[in-house]
């Protein structure tokens, strides 16, 4: 399903974003301060997992190339950005990645790679694990869930184990330990077609569940709802899921959730540079409004601030129940 076929039936639902955020006491969503620069460097991935709203997989070839990335490191030193959030695909398939670390490094308090954890029992890519070691860099990784049949249900045969021996290894370098300073964070997406449940209890239950059976640590769980995008729309559809998922997403929407909204302070790069929102924007052709920039190679940072946001009927998954961010749940 393209991006085109996605938006068409996203726009075939009983209520639209735009009628439920006009009832809001913001009536619309414009951007912040810019704070999170995410880059989605690559769609290429290892895996194909049914949840992904990338539908990223090892045919893919979007690749950022050296130059984009040049363009990255020189808006890092004029604006005042916090945190560098690396995505994809897999980013460590990437070949610029570990140059771009290292260079930047330093240029922000706080580096992300979302890592799908297996890529780094590969021979190419398991340098990485010292890699992300030397720097500091905040590991986030999809982990279903604490079972190996449910994980494995939605990112294939094996991918369970494999990561629980990759989080050992990441554990045995100081990563998910008080006092290191070396995050792993871990992603929780509901297996199914249902909300996530609440953050903090599930944090507690894969924490002790985790520990007990594998001896394994983590610093924190994010739960993040599936966005109706890419494949796992696909799934929906295929399931006959769809409408009540999104009936779902509709009916539990919290306008305090929308009032703190990741797109407010984030701009999203995408492998070729043009300029998102959001990472679920980006899956479909949603540019930003940024008038006369609409390229990281040209971006001004002090034009972030106070633009309207593209909004779209996926815009639900962030703003159901508790709220959904890259970041785990908002309220």
């Amino acid at each position: 399903m393209n991006f085109r076929e996605q938006l068409e039936t996203l726009a075939d639902i009983k209520h639209s974003f735009v009628e439920k955020l006009s009832e809001t006491e913001s009536k619309t969503l414009r951007t912040s301060k810019l704070e999170i620069l995410q880059l989605n460097i690559t769609r290429k991935c290892n895996l194909q997992c049914k949840h992904c709203h990338v539908s990223a997989g090892p045919d893919r070839q979007e690749l950022m190339s050296k130059a984009k990335f040049e363009s990255i490191l020189e808006l890092l030193d004029k604006a005042d950005i916090s945190t560098l959030d690396i995505t994809g695909g897999a980013p460590e398939m990437n070949p610029h990645l570990e140059w771009f670390i290292r260079s930047a490094s330093g240029k922000v308090e706080r580096i992300i790679v979302r890592s799908n954890l297996v890529i780094l029992k590969e021979e190419e890519f398991k340098k990485y694990i010292k890699i992300y070691s030397e720097n500091k860099i905040e590991i986030v990784a999809s982990l279903p869930h604490f079972t190996e049949n449910l994980t494995d249900r939605m990112r294939g045969s094996g991918i369970f184990s494999t990561s629980i021996e990759v989080i050992k290894e990441l554990n045995t370098e100081g990563y998910g330990k008080n006092g290191t300073g070396k995050v792993l964070n871990f992603v929780h997406n509901p297996v199914g077609a249902i909300l996530p449940g609440d953050q903090n209890a599930l944090e507690t239950e894969f924490k002790k569940r985790l520990m007990d059976l594998y001896g394994i640590h983590f610093n924190n769980l994010f739960c993040i709802t599936n966005m109706p995008l890419g494949r796992y729309l696909e799934y929906l559809k295929k399931s006959d899921n769809y409408e009540d998922y999104m009936d779902e997403l509709i009916c539990s929407f919290n306008p305090a959730a929308a009032e703190s909204l990741m797109c407010k302070n984030t701009l999203n790069v995408s492998w070729d540079g043009k300029l998102y929102n959001c990472d679920f924007n980006q899956m479909l052709e949603l540019e930003a409004d940024f008038e006369k920039f609409s390229n990281i190679t040209d971006f001004d940072p002090s034009y972030f601030e106070d633009k309207m946001i593209s909004v779209g009927n996926h815009c639900f998954g962030c703003t159901a129940g508790s709220g959904s961010s890259c970041q785990g749940t908002i309220e």
